[in-house]
């Protein structure tokens, strides 16, 4: 199959979208396909750097205005175009001339747009491109959803379950394993980390839904029990998450690793206690799954889809248990046996999460709608 792969626009620094369009290219190029990626071109965004605060609103002008005939174009030799991200469903016109396949991750936007509880509140403006979003996921010809959470707002919110299914996604092919030297290497390059020492992890950004907040006071109940610091991986603390650390009395024992390559987020995952992961709606989960490979135990919030993505690999909490939080990850800092027990959990969950696995699935549902499109073009006209 001759395949072209829609992609996000880069300046945005979405890592896991782009990394999961990366997945793709390079598992399907594996199986014997021919791949074309295609993502907005950055010029207005180039300007927007400078300028600041016009920034969102010159990225549009790329996504929304250069993109779209430089995409038709694209589109003529391809047999199947994949769009890698459900937010830029906005490029599937009216008129399918050539099938479309898109892949849901979340619909927690959408759902913030519709006065949901899902701690993604929406702008005029936002409401708008999430109702745009929603009108192209109804030109698509299949929709592969993330989780079975995803597909149950998918079909609750728009959908027929016909026109969806759930194409749980892999494990990252580029986070390398290390040794145990290079992982040390690696720590040793973060400001304020002492690699001798233990330390939790948590990976995610200061959105809301992140729940960076429950991870501190997490983070503080259990300190009086063990001696750790937490390293917060990613974005970094915003002021009000800074104050809450000094109401805390943890400012001291919080190390803040940004730009985190994929060698470093693996020595991360290796050496740490656990993943403290309290997130209040995700889509999947990928740290979950990370950090299983890399042999680290999760704890994490007991909201769907956590438990359908960790299975029996972790320990799941309601959100809102911050002590039945903070009483696991002590005892995997005490407890040996019980943590080696629940690592090996999670190595027996990874066999769902192989690349090639998520790829033929793929190719699956590409090898179904190719065959749908072409009866429905060669279907005779009623008179």
């Amino acid at each position: 199959m001759n395949i072209l792969l829609i992609a996000n626009y880069v300046p945005e620094k979405q890592h896991s979208m782009l990394g999961f369009a990366g997945l793709l290219e390079t598992g399907l190029r594996r199986a014997g396909h021919q791949v074309r990626v295609a993502q907005p071109p950055v010029v207005f965004g180039k300007i927007g750097e400078r300028v600041g605060r016009m920034q969102k609103w010159l990225a549009y002008l790329d996504k929304l205005i250069l993109f779209p005939p430089l995409l038709r174009g694209s589109i003529l030799n391809a047999d199947i175009v994949h769009i890698c991200d459900h937010s830029n469903a906005v490029y599937i016109p009216w008129a399918r001339r050539k099938p479309y396949v898109v892949t849901c991750h979340d619909l927690l936007a959408v759902r913030g747009s519709l006065g949901e509880a899902t701690d993604c509140p929406a702008s005029v403006s936002g409401k708008w491109l999430q109702q745009w979003i929603l009108r192209g996921l109804n030109r698509a010809d299949a929709i592969a959803c993330a989780s079975h959470a995803t597909l149950g707002d998918l079909t609750r919110l728009v959908f027929q379950p016909r026109r969806a299914t759930v194409v749980p996604l892999a494990l990252r092919h580029d986070l390398p394993k290390l040794s145990a030297g290079e992982n040390d290497a690696q720590l040793l390059s973060i400001p304020g980390l002492d690699p001798t020492k233990p330390f939790f992890l948590h990976v995610g950004s200061s959105h809301p839904r992140k729940n960076r907040e429950g991870v501190l006071r997490i983070f503080a109940k259990a300190i009086g029990r063990v001696d750790a610091q937490l390293v917060v991986a990613g974005k970094p603390l915003n002021a009000s998450q800074r104050q809450l650390a000094r109401e805390l009395h943890v400012s001291d024992r919080i190390v803040e690793a940004q730009e985190i390559s994929n060698p470093l987020l693996s020595a991360l995952y290796s050496k740490a206690i656990a993943l403290l992961f309290p997130s209040t709606f995700e889509g999947f989960g990928w740290p979950i799954v990370e950090a299983q490979a890399c042999n680290c135990p999760v704890v994490c919030s007991n909201r769907a889809p956590f438990p359908e993505v960790g299975g029996d690999g972790a320990l799941f909490f309601d959100v809102n248990d911050e002590g039945g939080f903070a009483g696991a990850i002590v005892q995997l800092a005490n407890d040996s046996e019980f943590r080696s027990a629940l690592i090996e959990k999670g190595l027996g969950n990874l066999w769902r999460y192989e690349p090639e696995l998520m790829i033929s699935r793929y190719v699956s549902l590409y090898e179904q709608v190719l065959s749908t499109h072409e009866s429905t073009s060669c279907a005779p006209a009623r008179a």
